[in-house]
């Protein structure tokens, strides 16, 4: 899939107030400093679509961008150690979860995993929660240009060893690097085969 057109539409924190509009969405998330809005910006092929920031947990709302004039890209707030306080925290955690409870145009979820560090507790609850709560999603490790061609494949089966201990198989992910595009062309191909399937239902 090429994307022509990338726009942002709306930044809230109430469900209720997400775009009525009964497009397919995906919703990107991960811990606070995984680099989402790189990884967005790169597979819309623009440089500030979403917003980077040296600061971690930048992302305090649920932003809506339509892609194609047919599927929204949502990007949602960041969890883990962001410089948030606590009941910031609380209100993200509220709406976030409203949000996959709530949001009935959500198709799947793309979960954000650093692929340089090992699996993170948090990161395995999430996932496990969606899980629960039959969420389709995907994991997408990012930064695999920061790793060595050697070191990258031990990592991502190190992380699937991890994985196998609490799922029946492996969810489906994508290897991605927001500086050389890799993984941009699998991910958008997924979603356009999941956009045709959804048409056709």
């Amino acid at each position: 899939m090429k994307i022509s057109s990338a726009e942002f539409v709306m930044s809230n924190s109430d469900v209720a107030k997400c775009p009525k509009d009964k497009l397919p969405e995906y919703a990107f998330i991960g811990r606070s400093n995984v680099g989402k809005s790189s990884l967005i910006n790169m597979l819309t092929s623009r440089k500030s679509l979403a917003k980077t920031s040296g600061r971690p947990g930048k992302t305090q709302l649920i932003n809506h961008f339509i892609i194609n004039k047919n599927w929204f890209l949502v990007d949602l707030p960041g969890y883990g150690y962001a410089r948030v306080s606590k009941s910031s925290k609380k209100v993200f955690q509220k709406f976030i979860t409203a949000y996959f409870a709530k949001r009935t145009q959500l198709v799947s979820a793309f979960v954000l995993v650093d692929c340089r560090h090992e699996p993170q507790k948090i990161d395995l609850e999430f996932m496990q929660w969606l899980g629960e709560n039959q969420i389709p999603f995907s994991i997408v490790f990012t930064k695999s240009d920061k790793l060595s061609k050697n070191k990258l494949p031990d990592q991502i089966n190190s992380y699937i060893e991890e994985m196998l201990k609490y799922w029946v198989e492996m969810p489906n992910y994508f290897v991605t690097s927001s500086s050389s595009g890799l993984g941009k062309e699998d991910i958008l191909n997924y979603i356009n085969e999941i956009n045709i399937q959804v048409k056709k239902s």
